[in-house]
């Protein structure tokens, strides 16, 4: 219930307005997001990668509504590219794309060329771009355009999400050689008919998924905080003979930094999702929504500022 809250106060204007101008935001944000501009994420880029980390960066906004605002998207990451090769910063940093936010929701082909615009710029300069995912309806078309954009750029990852009921099959359909598939809990509300609904239902499916990955030749990118599936992580890769090298962790900035740098120490490749951009506010909501602790921290904040 309380996750379903969250993530209708994520749509709404009201309560945007509300949690933008309290106080204590600016605390809660700068924990969860590089910052606003280009140069904030190219400094927690490279206090990672210093620290052995990968990384996969973010440029926050969705949901848009006009090609300009789509084009202006498509050059942030141009530019975010150019600036990470300049900064010798690849192939450890990456860069992760939202189709909504390059025109899916009005031109899917006007998406298309945008993300192949910025395939195109991670191939020059060594490294690499993941298509994140969203909610459930936009599930075939994101898959299309990967299956198009792997076509030149073969390397482009895709985002699965174990929630979902179709995700099992889809792991299989994209456990080939070269693949590199994310795998998450997925952070949308979405409904019976396509989602698991409890937290065990989505934990199992995620169990599944990971062993068709593991057992697959692709390359599995498992992003979880979750300690147990980490274990879980951990154990399949011996049994599936995946060395560190043949698979990562992928964890969102900001939290369970500790678990991060002790992966690393283990020597696995951890990789963490680094958002940056003034459009930080459906990011955080969905962060808040997936973890308790996540909620425990935005708490404490308010309480210390009062």
């Amino acid at each position: 219930m309380l996750r379903s809250v969250i993530l209708a106060a994520s749509r709404s204007t009201q309560v945007e307005r509300l949690v933008a101008t309290a106080p204590f935001t600016r605390d809660v944000v700068r924990r969860f997001v590089a910052g606003a501009a280009t140069d904030d994420a190219l400094r927690a880029t490279r206090a990672l990668v210093a620290d052995g980390q990968a990384v996969t960066l973010d440029y926050l906004g969705e949901d848009t509504t006009t090609p300009e605002q789509a084009n202006a998207t498509r050059d942030e990451y141009l530019t975010l590219l150019r600036l990470l090769g300049a900064a010798g910063l690849t192939p450890a940093a990456e860069v992760s794309v939202k189709l909504s936010a390059l025109g899916q929701a009005f031109d899917e082909q006007f998406a298309y060329d945008n993300a192949r615009q910025i395939c195109a710029a991670a191939d020059a300069v060594g490294t690499t771009v993941t298509l994140d995912m969203e909610d459930h309806t936009t599930t075939d078309s994101t898959l299309d355009i990967l299956a198009k954009l792997r076509k030149d750029h073969p390397s482009t990852g895709a985002v699965l999400q174990a929630y979902l009921r179709r995700t099992e099959s889809d792991c299989r359909e994209l456990s080939a050689a070269g693949s590199r598939v994310r795998l998450c809990k997925g952070a949308y509300k979405e409904p019976e008919s396509v989602a698991y609904q409890s937290a065990r239902e989505v934990d199992k499916s995620y169990v599944r998924c990971m062993n068709v990955l593991m057992a697959g030749d692709g390359y599995p990118m498992l992003a979880t905080h979750d300690p147990r599936l980490i274990a879980i992580g951990e154990d399949r890769a011996r049994w599936f003979d995946r060395d560190p090298g043949r698979f990562e962790f992928q964890m969102l900035y900001g939290i369970r930094p500790e678990e991060q740098k002790r992966l690393v120490g283990e020597g696995y490749t951890v990789r963490t999702y680094v958002p940056y951009g003034d459009q930080w506010y459906g990011y955080l909501m969905r962060r808040l929504a997936e973890r308790p602790a996540n909620l425990m921290f935005f708490g404490r904040a308010v309480v210390s500022k009062k």
